[in-house]
C-alpha cells in the first residue's frame, strides 16, 4: 500500500490532472459540463465548457480514468516496464468542441493527409469515451480514418455496432437493444401493456424508442404515448397528456439532466401512483431518490450498471483529488482542460452516482490489456522495440477476453460487451436503490425478479396498467390493449395465440357458434342407397317399372281393340316408354352427388315427362276435336289428320325440349353442391342447377301442363262412360298438387332428405299418369269385356250427338 500510494504522490505531481505524460498516450473524452442551451453565435468560435453547468457523476467518471491509468502504471504485471499517459478533455459539446479532437489526432500540431501516415502518426494509440451517442456520432468518423480504436464507456445507440461505418470502434456498454429488451421483460414480467415512453431528443433517446417499438412488435405491450424531450418542453402538457390517456407506466429513457427535470415536475405538479421505469443513465440516480415528496409519485423501477465497488479508488480520491481542485485555472494547458469546480470534496465526489464506473474501468484495462499483448510483456518486461500501431491495438481489443474484479470483458463482432449483466433496482422508502432481480447475458438463469422486495405504491398488490379490460373469451377487440368488445358471430371464430382482435371465417366444411374460440367439423349429409326411406322409394320405382311392363303387355295384346285405339294407340307405348325412361332419374336422388348423376337426376326426367305431357296435350286435343271441335271447324279436323298433327307437336316438343337441354347443360351443367347455409352443423350433399340457365327447358313443362288441362277441362260434359278427358284432368290436378306440396317442403326444409322427397314427388307424378289413366282401361279389358268393343263406343257417340242436338 506505501508503496501504491507512494506512486499515486509522485505522480500527482504535475501541472494538470487532464494530462500525464507516459510511453503510450491515451486520449480520454467526458462531458464533466452540460450545455443548457445552444447560444446563438455570430462568428466561429470554441466553447469553454467550464462556464456551463457541472456534472457532478461525469466528474467522478473522469477522476475514475485517471485513477485506472495511475493502478496500471504502478502494477508489476500489467506494463511492468511501459507507462501510460493520458490527455484529457472536457467535451461538452457535439458542435463547438473540436478542439480536443484536433489536438488528439494532430502530429506536431499539423493535419493534412499524410503519404506515409506510419511515419506521421499522431501519438494517441486509442481514445476512451466519449459518453454520450451524440458526441461519438461527430468524434468517431475523425479516428475512423486512421483506424485508431475509440472505446466508448456510455455510447450505446445502434448504429455504433455497424462495422462497416465505424470499424475501430468498440463499446463496454451495452446497446440501446439491450436496455430496452430488459425493460420490455420488466413489463411483461407484470403484465404491463398500456405505457408511455419519454425520450431525449437526440441521437441516443431516438434510437431507445426505435429499439423499444422493435421489441414490442411481437409482445402484448402497447406503446400508448411517446414524447421527445427537450430543454424546451412543457412537462405538465405532457403529463396531462399521458393523464388523459390513463398511463400509469411511464418508460423515461433520457440523460440525468432530462430526467431529474422530469421527476422534478412530476413532484411540482401532483403526478401520483405511477410506476417509472428509469434507464441505466439515471436508475442510480443519488439526488432524486432523496428528494421530498419523491414517495408521492409511485414506484420506480430502473435498469442499473452493476455496481463494482473499484478498490483503492476512494483512497486515490481523498489523496490526489482535493490536490487537484486546488491548482486553479492557472495549470490549463489547453481549452476545456479545466475544471473550475472550487469547493467540491472528495467526499461529494465518493457519493456521486456511481454508473459507468466498470465500463470506464474495464475500457481502459481492456486497452491496456491489449499493448500489453503487443509488446509481449509475458515474460515480466514489455519488448519496447517494438512498434506499436493502432490498428495494432484494435485487432488484439477485439480478441479481449480476461476477467477483471470477477466481470469478463469480452467483445463480440460488433465491438459490443459479449458478457455481463444488468442490476433491476428499485427505490426504496430510505432513498436507496435496492436491488431486486438482474438480466445476466449469455447465462442461465437469464432474468429474475424478486417481486416480495418491492413496496409498491398501491400497498402490496402489483400495479395494472391496461387500457380495459381483456374481452371475455369468444369476442374481439379493436386493439390489443384498449379493447371494444364485439362477440363474434356464428360461423366465425376468434384465435386468441395468433389474432385476438379479429373474427376469421370457418372454412366451409366447419361451423361454430356465437363467440367461439375454434370451429367444429361439419357433419356431412347425404341418402345413401342403403338408407331404409331411399329403399321404400327404389322399391316402389321396381314397382313402377313392373306396371309399365305389364300395362304394356296388356296393351300389346288387346291393341286393336276400341279401348287401346281411344286411349291413343301407338302413342300409349311412346308414353309408357316416356314413363319408363323417367323413373330412371329416381334412383340418382341417392348417394354421393357426383357430375354424372346430377345431370342424370334432371335430363331423363325433363325431356321424358315433356314427351309424355306433349302426348297428353294431343290426346286431350284429339277428344275435344272428335266432339265438339270437328263439327265447327271440318277443315281444322282435316288438316289435323292429313299431316298427323299430332306427331308434328310431339316431335316438335321433344327437339325444342332437347336443344334446350342441351344447350343449358352445355354451359352450365349441374354439378355437386354443398349445402351449408341451412344447417350450421351440417353439410348437404346436393346438386347445384343453374335455374336461370335451364328456365326455358323448365317452363315448357308448366306450359304443356296448362295446355293439357284447358283440352281435358273443355272436355268435363263428354258422354258419362267415357270418361278420358276426367281421367286425364284427374292425373293433372294429382301432378300439379304433389309438385304443389314439394315446393313448400323446399322453402322449409333443406336437410339430406329433401332429395328423398324430390325422388318422392317424381315417382308420383309418374304413377299419377299409370294409375289414373292406364289402369281404368286394363279394368276395362280385363273385367268388362263387354264394353271393349266396337259397338258400345259407336252407341255412346250416338247417343251423345242426340243429346247435342
Amino acid at each position: 500500500v506505501g508503496l501504491f500510494l507512494q506512486g499515486i504522490t509522485k505522480s500527482t505531481l504535475r501541472h494538470s490532472e487532464f494530462q500525464l505524460e507516459g510511453d503510450y498516450l491515451l486520449g480520454g473524452l467526458f462531458d464533466i459540463h452540460y450545455i443548457s442551451s445552444s447560444p446563438s453565435q455570430k462568428r466561429p468560435e470554441a466553447i469553454d465548457c467550464s462556464r456551463e453547468i457541472f456534472l457532478l457523476p461525469n466528474y467522478r467518471k473522469f477522476q475514475l480514468m485517471r485513477f485506472t491509468v495511475e493502478e496500471i502504471n504502478n502494477s508489476t504485471n500489467l506494463l511492468p516496464n511501459v507507462t501510460l499517459g493520458y490527455e484529457l478533455f472536457d467535451h461538452c459539446s457535439d458542435t463547438r468542441s473540436f478542439t480536443d479532437i484536433f489536438k488528439l489526432i494532430s502530429v506536431n500540431g499539423s493535419i493534412q493527409p499524410w503519404r506515409e501516415p506510419s511515419k506521421n502518426r499522431s501519438k494517441v494509440i486509442a481514445l476512451v469515451g466519449p459518453f454520450s451517442s451524440t458526441h461519438a456520432l461527430t468524434v468517431a468518423p475523425f479516428f475512423m480514418v486512421d483506424h485508431i480504436p475509440v472505446v466508448s464507456y456510455g455510447s450505446s445507440a445502434s448504429v455504433f455496432s455497424e462495422k462497416r461505418k465505424y470499424p475501430s470502434f468498440l463499446r463496454t456498454v451495452h446497446p440501446n437493444q439491450d436496455t430496452t429488451g430488459v425493460i420490455v421483460m420488466i413489463l411483461q414480467h407484470f403484465d404491463w401493456r398500456w405505457v408511455a415512453f419519454l425520450h431525449s431528443d437526440d441521437d441516443f433517446g431516438i434510437d431507445g424508442l426505435e429499439m423499444f417499438i422493435k421489441r414490442i412488435k411481437t409482445t402484448n405491450i402497447c406503446l400508448a404515448y411517446s414524447k421527445a424531450l427537450s430543454e424546451d418542453t412543457d412537462y405538465s402538457l405532457v403529463f396531462k397528456q399521458m393523464e388523459e390517456q390513463k398511463l400509469n407506466v411511464i418508460i423515461v429513457f433520457a440523460p440525468k439532466i432530462y430526467a431529474e427535470a422530469v421527476i422534478k415536475t412530476a413532484i411540482e405538479e401532483n403526478v401520483t401512483n405511477k410506476v417509472w421505469i428509469a434507464d441505466d443513465g439515471w436508475s442510480l440516480n443519488k439526488m432524486l431518490p432523496k428528494l421530498e415528496g419523491i414517495g408521492n409519485i409511485g414506484t420506480v423501477l430502473g435498469v442499473a450498471q452493476p455496481v463494482v465497488t473499484i478498490p483503492g479508488f476512494d483512497d486515490f480520491i481523498y489523496f490526489t483529488a482535493e490536490r487537484a481542485l486546488k491548482a486553479g485555472a492557472e495549470q490549463q494547458m489547453l481549452c476545456n482542460q479545466v475544471c473550475n469546480c472550487r469547493n467540491l470534496t472528495a467526499g461529494k465526489i465518493i457519493a456521486a452516482d456511481p454508473s459507468f464506473s466498470f465500463p470506464i474501468y474495464s475500457a481502459v484495462h481492456a486497452v491496456a490489456q491489449a499493448l500489453h499483448n503487443i509488446l509481449k510483456c509475458e515474460t515480466g518486461r514489455c519488448d519496447d522495440a517494438t512498434l506499436v500501431e493502432p490498428f495494432m491495438v484494435v485487432e488484439e481489443l477485439r480478441k479481449s477476453n480476461f476477467t477483471l474484479l470477477n466481470q469478463s470483458v469480452l467483445f463480440d463482432e460488433n465491438g459490443d460487451p459479449y458478457s455481463g449483466h444488468f442490476s433491476i433496482v428499485f427505490w426504496n422508502h430510505s432513498g436507496d436503490a435496492q436491488e431486486v432481480g438482474f438480466y445476466y447475458f449469455n447465462q442461465s438463469p437469464g432474468f429474475y425478479i424478486n417481486n416480495t422486495q418491492i413496496q409498491w405504491h398501491t400497498g402490496g398488490e402489483v400495479p395494472i396498467a391496461i387500457c380495459s379490460p381483456e374481452c371475455p373469451t369468444g369476442s374481439t377487440g379493436i386493439h390489443k390493449c384498449c379493447f371494444r368488445c364485439e362477440i363474434c358471430p356464428p360461423e366465425t371464430y376468434v384465435n386468441i395465440t395468433d389474432n385476438a382482435y379479429n373474427c376469421i371465417s370457418c372454412k366451409e366444411t366447419e361451423w361454430s357458434k356465437e363467440g367461439s374460440t375454434s370451429c367444429n367439423l361439419r357433419l356431412v349429409e347425404y341418402v345413401p342407397f342403403t338408407d331404409s326411406r331411399a329403399i321404400l322409394v327404389m322399391a316402389g320405382t321396381f314397382i313402377l317399372l313392373g306396371l309399365i311392363l305389364a300395362v304394356a303387355l296388356l296393351f300389346a295384346v288387346n291393341y286393336h281393340t276400341p279401348v287401346v285405339r281411344s286411349a291413343g294407340g301407338v302413342m300409349c307405348f311412346l308414353i309408357l316408354g316416356c314413363l319408363t325412361l323417367c323413373s330412371v332419374s329416381v334412383f340418382f336422388y341417392f348417394g354421393k352427388p357426383t357430375n354424372a348423376s346430377c345431370v342424370l337426376r334432371y335430363f331423363p326426367f325433363v325431356l321424358g315427362y315433356s314427351v309424355c305431357l306433349a302426348c297428353f296435350v294431343v290426346r286431350s286435343f284429339q277428344i275435344v276435336c272428335i266432339f265438339k271441335i270437328a263439327a265447327k271447324f271440318p277443315k281444322l279436323q282435316s288438316w289435323w289428320i292429313k299431316y298427323h298433327g299430332q306427331w308434328l307437336f310431339i316431335t316438335g316438343t321433344f327437339s325444342t325440349q332437347a336443344m334446350l337441354i342441351l344447350i343449358s347443360f352445355s354451359f352450365y351443367p349441374p354439378r355437386p353442391y354443398n349445402e351449408t347455409s341451412w344447417y350450421q352443423d351440417q353439410i348437404v350433399l346436393s346438386c347445384d342447377l343453374n335455374l336461370t340457365a335451364a328456365s326455358c327447358s323448365f317452363i315448357i313443362l308448366p306450359f304443356l301442363c296448362c295446355l293439357c288441362f284447358i283440352f281435358s277441362y273443355m272436355g268435363k260434359d263428354l258422354p258419362k262412360n267415357y270418361n278420358e278427358a276426367k281421367a286425364i284432368t284427374f292425373c293433372l290436378l294429382l301432378l300439379i298438387l304433389t309438385w304443389i306440396v314439394f315446393a313448400t317442403e323446399y322453402l322449409l326444409y333443406r336437410g339430406k332428405y329433401i332429395h328423398t322427397l324430390n325422388a318422392l314427388a317424381v315417382l308420383s307424378s309418374l304413377y299419377s299418369f299409370l294409375l289414373w289413366y292406364f289402369i281404368p282401361k286394363c279394368y276395362i279389358m280385363i273385367f268388362q269385356a263387354h264394353k271393349n268393343t266396337q259397338k258400345y263406343f259407336q252407341g255412346l257417340i250416338q247417343t251423345y250427338t242426340k243429346t247435342i242436338s
